[in-house]
């Protein structure tokens, strides 16, 4: 198909509220509609760079924020859908396009006429008459060109090119690898191993099998099935087996392998930045950052490091006794950590969570994050039972405050085969009033298992919150330009939104409005909902340890010289800092996702702890001011941070919602810490 008339990728967008038309979407339109949208943007940006009129603001930045719109919406539909619903015809098209898309972008960037004309606008920027929305948008345009290579000449500039196609390749290749062994493991369960398992887990194995046409029950390794049968199977020979093909993923030989593919990621990330004039790759990607440097964010995770893992060692001395009693001698491994900490929890916090989980369905878990969000924003939430969506898991609802249509928000919620593991949130189309006034499309895509009706743990309920916070970001953007939307911002600062909203999940009046039994309709026991938020800190050693882990092997990976073999060096780490026996990695290098499908988190898997350092002292202002729900807080909060994307410096956005930057000390508190030593 290559009338663009025909095409409905290209044609224009007629279903209510712009949204895409998935239903007429076929996988052989999106090749010729990523060929039209390049043509064009190549056509536009070029004008740009040849226009005869001196520069300003509004024929070079204006123009080159408009000039890949048909682009933009192309893309913003493909890799959507390539994460969420995956098909092998978009996975053989993400792998072809992964070097095309590099070299347009090294195109633009090194493009000497254009970058002259931003030079150019950057030296005359005090005479211009910006406002500042526009002074901040020169400047990330030029800082994103210099740090592109825009400055590079010759030989250097040609392999700064190449370099960056070879990493958009294997980025692919990273990710659609761990994708590929996720979608072919799993292991039949006979009726005697599902022995000692609630039913939820047991439902979400029945699940599991009926998608891949299997009879009984299955595990695979979806998070949501794995991590509860690790938790609640008596079974140690398949907890082992279960753990071992998990931990295993992007290591288990052949096509699928990605140590080697992260070797030579590393090595070229570091080329990357010593071509730009940098001593390392954590030092160039740091640089605009709120942490800044390496020594920063190390400081930082190493005053945690240690009341973390103090705190594991003394729950692990506890958990090994337990498993002693059972008559099982040697160490406790990591695929015993959740079966003992799931019955110690049970017993010195009387929680089970298959008793907890019935309060929780999916159901009433939205509607808890639309009722704060309501309360929070004045947002209202409306059922789209009609619209056209990708996959008929999606559900969407449109939304207004006071009447005026905000956002389409779209909710992809259970695993699926085709879906990449994880949670996140993205967006069909962004919020900007450059050229039009548009409001965005934001999706949250989950990993949920099935159920009838779903059903959450605490865990995962926390993951709904957060991805809905990173949506109220994308939602509740108010600037002009596409280049400071929503969650367009440093790095370190992106989860604060998310990890700020996790918290109205432990206010109590939400809980007691919204966890109502699925069936009775009744709300969760006092006594259950208060020993619920007692034990809101159980386990945080295990789980600050595992996660401070992978951001130090992260860290180290590209703060040096990259490592000829990426697992050594992790080994060496872990050795370093004495990570605990029965605690791995959360993500280990084969499958590291975070920081090898693309450049988004690499040297920034930090990221989590810094904003959490914010998210907590945030939060606190809500306490200080006596009510969760404080209206003149949280206008503060959406005016300084959810509305205005990346219109000024994290810091500068921070200190104007808290009037200061905060330590560590709220953060510590949080996850309990304060006392361990």
């Amino acid at each position: 198909m290559t009338d663009a008339a025909a095409n409905p990728l290209l044609a224009p967008w007629t279903a209510e509220f712009g949204l895409p038309p998935f239903a007429q979407i076929t996988d052989a339109d999106f090749a010729p509609a990523f060929d039209a949208g390049l043509a064009e943007a190549r056509a536009r940006i070029a004008e740009i760079a040849a226009d005869p009129a001196p520069p300003t603001f509004s024929n070079t930045i204006a123009a080159l924020e408009l000039a890949e719109a048909t682009l933009d919406r192309v893309a913003g539909v493909f890799y959507n859908l390539a994460g969420a619903d995956s098909t092998d015809a978009r996975e053989a098209l993400q792998r072809e396009l992964a070097p095309k898309m590099s070299a347009f972008s090294s195109e633009v960037t090194m493009n000497r006429p254009l970058f002259a004309r931003i030079e150019d606008l950057w030296q005359r920027r005090e005479t211009l008459g910006l406002t500042p929305e526009e002074s901040r948008v020169l400047e990330l345009y030029r800082r994103m060109f210099i740090r592109a290579g825009a400055q590079l000449q010759g030989e250097a500039a040609a392999r700064m090119s190449a370099v960056k196609e070879r990493l958009a390749v294997l980025s692919t290749r990273f990710s659609q690898n761990v994708l590929a062994d996720e979608r072919g493991w799993w292991m039949p369960l006979a009726e005697a191993d599902l022995e000692g398992l609630p039913d939820f887990v047991i439902a979400s194995a029945r699940a599991a099998a009926e998608e891949r046409g299997q009879p009984g029950h299955v595990l695979t390794l979806n998070r949501s099935l794995i991590v509860p049968f690790l938790q609640f199977s008596p079974r140690r020979d398949l907890r082992e087996t279960a753990f071992a093909a998990w931990a295993a993923r992007g290591a288990s030989g052949g096509e699928t392998d990605n140590r080697p593919v992260a070797a030579e990621i590393l090595a070229l990330r570091e080329e990357r930045a010593r071509l730009l004039g940098y001593d390392s790759f954590a030092a160039y990607k740091l640089e605009p950052e709120m942490a800044r440097t390496p020594a920063a964010v190390r400081d930082l995770l190493m005053q945690v490091w240690a009341p973390a893992r103090a705190r594991a060692e003394a729950d692990a001395a506890i958990l090994e006794a337990m498993m002693h009693e059972d008559g099982i001698n040697g160490a406790l491994e990591p695929w015993d950590w959740r079966y003992y900490s799931e019955r110690r929890r049970r017993a010195e916090h009387d929680l089970d969570e298959a008793a907890l989980k019935p309060y929780l369905s999916l159901d009433a878990m939205i509607g808890a994050q639309f009722d704060v969000a309501n309360r929070l924003f004045g947002l209202e939430f409306r059922p789209l039972l009609d619209a056209p969506l990708y996959h008929p898991d999606a559900r969407a609802w449109e939304v207004t405050r006071n009447g005026r249509h905000m956002a389409v928000f779209i909710g992809d919620y259970f695993a699926r085969a085709s879906k990449r593991s994880g949670a996140w949130c993205s967006a069909f189309r962004s919020q900007r009033r450059l050229g039009a006034d548009v409001r965005p499309v934001v999706v949250n895509v989950c990993n949920f298992a099935r159920g009838e009706p779903a059903l959450l743990s605490y865990d995962d309920a926390r993951t709904l919150f957060h991805e809905f916070g990173h949506a109220l970001h994308q939602m509740l953007s108010d600037v002009t330009h596409p280049l400071i939307s929503g969650t367009s911002v440093a790095r370190d600062f992106v989860e604060l939104p998310s990890q700020l909203y996790e918290h109205w999940l432990e206010v109590p009046e939400v809980l007691e409005k919204h966890a109502r039994h699925w069936q009775t309709g009744v709300p969760m026991p006092q006594d259950m909902l208060a020993r619920l938020l007692a034990a809101g800190t159980y386990d945080q050693g295990f789980a600050t340890v595992e996660y401070i882990a992978s951001a130090l092997v992260d860290l180290a990976f590209h703060e040096g010289a990259a490592p000829a073999d990426p697992m050594a060096m992790q080994a060496r780490v872990l050795a370093e800092i004495g990570l605990p026996h029965a605690i791995p990695m959360r993500h280990a290098t084969p499958h590291f996702t975070h920081v090898f499908s693309g450049d988004g988190y690499s040297a920034g898997y930090y990221s989590y702890m810094w904003s959490e350092v914010m998210d907590a002292d945030a939060f606190a202002a809500f306490e200080e001011a006596g009510d969760a729900f404080d209206p003149d807080t949280a206008e503060k909060l959406e005016r300084f941070i959810l509305s205005a994307g990346g219109s000024q410096e994290a810091e500068a956005l921070y200190t104007a919602f808290r009037g200061r930057l905060p330590g560590v000390e709220a953060l510590l508190k949080g996850r309990g810490l304060v006392d361990a030593a």
